[in-house]
């Protein structure tokens, strides 16, 4: 079971995380829908209890993955409740009244399979991959965990402490676990992406059995549910087993998402950190950005290549400059993912080498930023990377598990399986103008936070 710390999108810079740009419209149950064909080829139906459920077909391999989604990450939590979406996700391998502590894990790994879960701003996902042949026996458990999940006081008094073990390890024993969290906080002044998916250690400690049974209760419903389903199945047997299984749960309520509105940023700010732990100084900035679902959209795939061509991979400019010619830095990357639901980030990363401080690594940052904003990117870099980001998306066909994660992603963040499909044509429509025009709305000094993690302890 995992969580994502600094947001999903923050998991894939080049590979997968390039297409997640889509969630669900509406799909009907009726005929079986084929959208156009394309890269993944998906079809897809809803089942009348508001189920979606989508296929992509792949028949090289007697393997296939089963994810459910559900729309609810750690942005949806009451307040005072930060870390529910991801204690519920622990949870959920509790048992249930047909299927005991354990038995659910265990059955995946005697067939052969593997299986996680994980929880993020957005969303909460579980999965398995198995042979084709043993589709039906983890639809049978994964819809069972839907409604029949049972706990105890016991249960979530144990795993209350797991989840406590695991924000030590994973953040308050962490330096940059700590400042980027830090860094988070100051981005966002009223949006919950500036609490931690994992939940503020206070708020953990806080969290009951109620708690837990109402998220439940709440998010864990067909109609706030998508199945995803990619590898050597059809699309007759699928809706037969989602039918025989996830069909009979009744429907929930209608969850609309209301979240706090993020006021303009009107100032940069600027942290800095020191911890006795650090080994390497370490400097980064994000800046607010537009996604495919806020603010201004139309820079959300200038911006995908923008990120690819400044700092996605060895060949870009900031890694070019930084790391081999100037050689001031041992790392040098921007990121950035379009797929939020809400506001986005576009970040600027360097770790310095040797005697090179955080103000050179910041005084050059600033003037390759500022070469773009005079100058743009050039007509061959943005050949060069459209190219590269192409490349990937024919790659993406060859795992049934990545594949999923595609699709489950971009239908919960509000995208459709026709965004996901047509994300290559509309990537190569991007022109040199748009590009640029991305870099002149996102590089906005007053719309960004940089961080200066350093070594030593703090004065």
């Amino acid at each position: 079971m995992a969580y994502h710390l600094f947001r999903s999108r923050r998991r894939s810079s080049q590979g997968l995380g390039v297409f997640v740009v889509a969630a669900i419209a509406a799909l009907v149950l009726l005929p079986t829908s084929v959208d156009s064909a394309g890269l993944f080829n998906p079809k897809s139906f809803e089942l009348d209890n508001g189920l979606q459920v989508v296929l992509i077909e792949d028949h090289r391999a007697p393997v296939v993955t089963q994810m459910i989604w559900y729309r609810a990450g750690s942005a949806d939590e009451p307040r005072g409740k930060s870390g529910i979406a991801h204690f519920l996700e622990h949870l959920m391998f509790k048992g249930t009244r047909d299927v005991p502590v354990g038995e659910f894990s265990e059955t995946v790994t005697r067939n052969g399979g593997r299986e996680n879960a994980f929880t993020s701003y957005d969303y909460t996902g579980y999965f398995q991959t198995v042979a084709s042949d043993r589709l039906e026996t983890v639809m049978r458990l994964e819809a069972d965990r839907m409604t029949n999940l049972t706990l105890t006081e016991e249960q979530v008094v144990s795993e209350r402490l797991v989840i406590l073990e695991e924000r030590r390890s994973r953040v308050d024993n962490t330096p940059t676990g700590l400042f980027f969290e830090q860094m988070n906080a100051a981005q966002y002044l009223a949006y919950p992406y500036r609490i931690p998916v994992i939940g503020w250690e206070s708020e953990i400690r806080t969290l009951t059995l109620e708690d837990a049974l109402s998220w439940y209760r709440t998010y864990y419903t067909p109609n706030n549910a998508i199945l995803v389903v990619a590898g050597d199945v059809s699309i007759e047997q699928l809706r037969s087993l989602a039918e025989k299984y996830y069909g009979v749960i009744p429907r929930g309520d209608s969850l609309p998402r209301i979240r706090a509105e993020e006021p303009p940023q009107l100032a940069a700010r600027r942290l800095e950190m020191f911890h006795a732990q650090v080994t390497q100084d370490t400097w980064r900035r994000s800046y607010i950005a537009p996604s495919y679902n806020w603010g201004d959209t139309k820079h959300a795939l200038p911006l995908q290549i923008l990120s690819q061509v400044l700092g996605g991979r060895a060949t870009s400019r900031i890694y070019r400059d930084m790391v081999v010619e100037r050689q001031i830095a041992v790392q040098a990357s921007a990121f950035y993912s379009a797929t939020d639901v809400g506001p986005s980030q576009f970040f600027l990363f360097a770790i310095p080498r040797g005697e090179t401080t955080l103000d050179d690594i910041e005084a050059r940052m600033d003037a390759l930023v500022a070469d773009v904003l005079v100058n743009g990117i050039t007509q061959d870099e943005l050949d060069r990377t459209k190219r590269f980001l192409l490349a990937q998306s024919v790659y993406a066909r060859d795992n049934v598990q990545g594949a999923a994660r595609i699709f489950g992603e971009a239908l919960t963040n509000g995208r459709t399986t026709v965004d996901v499909e047509s994300w290559p044509d509309r990537i190569q429509r991007v022109t040199l103008d748009e590009v640029n025009a991305a870099a002149r709305h996102v590089f906005d000094k007053k719309l960004s936070v940089t961080g200066l993690l350093r070594a030593g302890k703090a004065s």
